[in-house]
């Protein structure tokens, strides 16, 4: 998608501050942090959101669940514990219409988180 944010950083028009990539999913660091630890994980193929996925999506959504775990012990937040949040339309506070998925780790996290 021309116009989307995230596209745009797949793509390096937009600089960004990347963690992990593959052929269908990308990480990066996000630029307003909500803890010391916080990634972004995206598909490269634009999905708007969790609503969009169809039956050609849950390999890439496997592939991100799988690399999680992965980035945690890298950024030794494993341990201790994280927190995979998914913000899914205006009202479940989803400000980019790009699929994806915060990493947040390295203190302890409040509940009920908003």
């Amino acid at each position: 998608m021309e116009d989307c944010i995230f596209c745009k950083i797949i793509r390096g028009e937009i600089p960004a501050k990347k963690e992990y990539e593959t052929d269908s999913i990308f990480v990066f660091h996000d630029i307003t942090p909500q803890a010391p630890i916080h990634l972004l994980i995206i598909p490269k193929a634009h999905i708007k959101s969790m609503n969009e996925i169809d039956s050609l999506d849950p390999k890439v959504i496997h592939q991100i669940f799988e690399v999680i775990p992965e980035l945690a012990k890298k950024n030794g937040i494993f341990e201790k514990g994280y927190r995979v949040v998914n913000n899914c339309g205006t009202y479940g506070g989803q400000t980019v219409g790009h699929l994806h998925f915060h990493l947040l780790g390295g203190r302890h996290l409040q509940w009920p988180p908003g």
